[in-house]
């Protein structure tokens, strides 16, 4: 989705983002922002909390708790014999 607004920069340089924008990134008040500049543009990306990806997002892939505790010993085996 493609979007285009104009914003204007307030008191000790503060940029309000327009509701559309907001709701576009889906943003929460107190959520973290990337902002990337390069030459005289500003491009804004949101960052989206690891914790809040594992419970709300896609999910791609299932792993058991023992699945993952047996992977576990095998690496943990590994390390051992590759350091004696």
């Amino acid at each position: 989705m493609g979007l285009t607004v104009e914003a204007k920069v307030g008191k000790k340089y503060a940029v309000y983002l327009p509701r559309a924008v907001v709701n576009a990134l889906e943003l929460k008040e107190g959520e973290k922002v990337l902002l990337k500049v390069s030459d005289r543009t500003l491009v804004l990306q949101s960052v989206r909390d690891p914790i809040e990806l594992g419970v709300t997002g896609t999910k791609f892939s299932k792993l058991s708790p023992e699945k993952a505790e047996r992977i576990s010993f095998e690496q943990q085996r590994r390390a051992i014999k590759s350091n004696p």
